[in-house]
């Protein structure tokens, strides 16, 4: 429990701030009107069904009377306006669920893509996972957190309402029956102004206050468990994912144990909870109980009295019922109210964390990056790039030991790195998604570059989709494709451009390389820029890759790492990356750009 208060402590906001954020969320949602339509639709049904019950906590009057007297046909003539009552309250009933369900899916629909929206905003998803475990599993709280929220705000605001109805409709009846009865001691007589409904009013306040004070611990509880149950699930994930290398390596029993221990941390916030659910359900329970006899016992003075017919005392049964049921809301949906909190911390939280990552300033000194013009070129002056955030030149980082690093439009060029450096750091420097350092960085428009890393991802669509990843090049036509698979050597897949697969599984760490600079090919960028992508390949591969990229005219080729085949493939101009040291300054030759020797490399 510590570590998620401590996940969730710099990014929990309070339930006021919490409501606010989700509240603004729902009104810019597309769904916002539809929702709004669906609740009148429900307020309607709602006062419908309200006065069709009140109609039939008055039939209790002369139905039960009717039984008091032997009056056969007045019995058979209330029988009838029961029948009326009971079909309409069922047609109320029938349509109040559908309105439910479909409200719960347009709540589910708007929180889920505003939260998918807000996830997915270009280089934010990927910033939120170096804020620690406020990022872990986030595929939990776009899909189960998501659904509960919904569901149980909308049952809980329906509820929630028909009860305020219902209280306000039958506190009238109950205080009309006892409003003029007086209890007498001896010699001395006692007037409680409608003293049902103080009497109800105590008995569900009682209800309550126990309901809180036995359940205070189930929110937490519930926010745990769904915590836990996100790692099983990540666990499962991720052993399905990497079935092969784990069979390779005999993990199993190790990938076992990790899977236990989460099923483990699973029971035992389920047996917390159990052990909290059980502990309600004293309260509920019995207060549940105690309500069948309840209204008699708080009704039968009057009757006794003879204030009261019996069919009088039928009808404050029902309407204390009404009243009980409708002051004991709290009570009987404490769990679910438990739950509803800790289903919207866990979704606020995360929005919270998600909107605070485009504030990167606040924890520390960043890069400052300017676009330049067409023909500018990049420009990588004097940056210096933190490896941690708060710690500045203190902690570990790099920086160019040439003085001035330009480059061209059609450059080729290697950023090679001194033992130590950190080349991916600066990769994802240059790709704007790590921007704690110091200096500036002038690059050009997103739109004309191409980032590659080591680890490219494959989408699970056509390989036709695949290939032209991000977003469709629609002018391509199956020739081009083509020919681009036999530039990288991967003829054998031209009859499957159509076919939907998993690519990362059917392709093995070469192919998967090749189809991304084919994809370069297709897209014909401005700017290449390549996180040691050679790296590990087989020399064949190798040799078809430069080769592909050699076609690359007027397209930038900038290869961040160490390759002695890209060096000899393009004599390219180098650049190189130093380890940064604390305070240090600019070195005397650093004072122009450098092409040292290519045995440097």
């Amino acid at each position: 429990m510590a570590n998620i208060d401590a996940a969730l402590q710099p990014y929990e906001l309070p339930l006021g701030g919490q409501l606010r954020m989700m509240v603004g969320a729902f009104w810019n949602a597309p769904v916002r009107n539809r929702v709004l339509v669906l609740t009148v639709a429900l307020l309607a049904v709602i006062f419908g069904t309200t006065y069709a019950t009140y109609k039939l906590n008055e039939w209790n009057g002369p139905f039960y009377d009717a039984l008091e007297r032997r009056d056969m046909p007045e019995f058979l003539n209330q029988l009838i306006v029961f029948g009326v009552i009971a079909f309409s309250l069922t047609l109320l009933n029938v349509v109040q669920q559908w309105l439910n369900q479909i409200t719960a899916m347009r709540m589910r629909e708007g929180l889920a893509r505003d939260l998918a929206d807000v996830w997915l905003v270009p280089g934010r998803a990927l910033k939120l996972v170096g804020a620690g475990a406020i990022a872990n599993n986030p595929d939990q709280r776009l899909h189960e957190d998501t659904r509960i929220l919904a569901e149980n705000t909308t049952s809980l605001a329906i509820g929630l309402v028909n009860s305020t109805i219902l209280l306000a409709s039958f506190i009238g009846v109950l205080w009309a029956i006892s409003s003029d009865f007086a209890f007498h001691f001896g010699g001395r007589t006692i007037t409680i102004p409608g003293y049902m409904v103080w009497a109800t009013i105590l008995y569900a306040l009682l209800g309550s206050v126990l309901s809180n004070v036995v359940g205070n611990l189930l929110p937490r509880l519930n926010a745990d468990r769904y915590a836990r149950e996100a790692d099983l699930r990540a666990a499962l994930v991720r052993a399905n994912e990497n079935l092969k290398p784990i069979t390779l390596a005999r993990g199993e029993a190790s990938e076992l144990t990790r899977v236990h221990v989460a099923i483990g941390g699973v029971l035992e916030m389920l047996r917390k909870l159990a052990w909290a659910l059980s502990n309600l359900t004293w309260v509920s329970a019995g207060f549940g109980w105690l309500a069948l006899v309840a209204p008699i016992i708080i009704a039968s003075p009057m009757y006794f009295s003879g204030e009261l017919s019996f069919g009088g005392l039928m009808m404050a049964v029902g309407a204390f019922n009404q009243v009980n049921q409708a002051l004991r809301w709290y009570v009987v949906n404490f769990s679910v109210i438990a739950d509803w909190r800790a289903t919207l911390t866990r979704v606020s939280s995360f929005r919270n964390a998600l909107l605070a990552m485009d504030t990167p300033a606040k924890e520390g000194e960043v890069i400052a990056y300017r676009e330049t013009k067409p023909g500018e070129g990049i420009s990588l002056c004097g940056v210096r790039v933190f490896g941690e955030p708060d710690k500045g030149e203190a902690g570990h980082g790099i920086r160019m030991r040439e003085g001035e690093c330009f480059i061209k439009p059609g450059e080729r060029v290697m950023i090679n790195g001194d033992p130590g450096a950190d080349r991916h750091l600066f990769f994802q420097a240059v790709a704007r998604i790590w921007p704690w350092g110091r200096g500036e960085m002038g690059l050009p428009p997103a739109s004309s570059m191409i980032l590659m890393p080591q680890d490219n991802y494959l989408p699970t669509a056509s390989l036709k989709e695949v290939m032209t990843y991000p977003a469709g090049l629609p002018d391509i036509d199956d020739k081009a494709l083509t020919e681009a698979l036999g530039k990288v050597g991967l003829s054998r897949l031209e009859h499957r451009l159509d076919e939907v697969e998993r690519w990362d599984r059917l392709l093995d760490k070469d192919e998967e390389a090749a189809l991304s600079i084919a994809n370069a090919i297709l897209r014909k960028p401005d700017w290449l820029v390549m996180d040691d992508v050679l790296e590990g390949l087989e020399p064949e591969t190798r040799e078809r890759i430069l080769d592909a990229l050699d076609h690359l005219a007027g397209t930038a080729l900038i290869y961040i790492g160490r390759s002695e085949d890209y060096l000899h493939k393009f004599s390219p101009k180098l650049f190189h990356l130093a380890p940064l040291q604390p305070h240090d300054g600019p070195h005397p030759d650093e004072a122009k750009a450098e092409e040292p020797e290519k045995d440097e490399a």
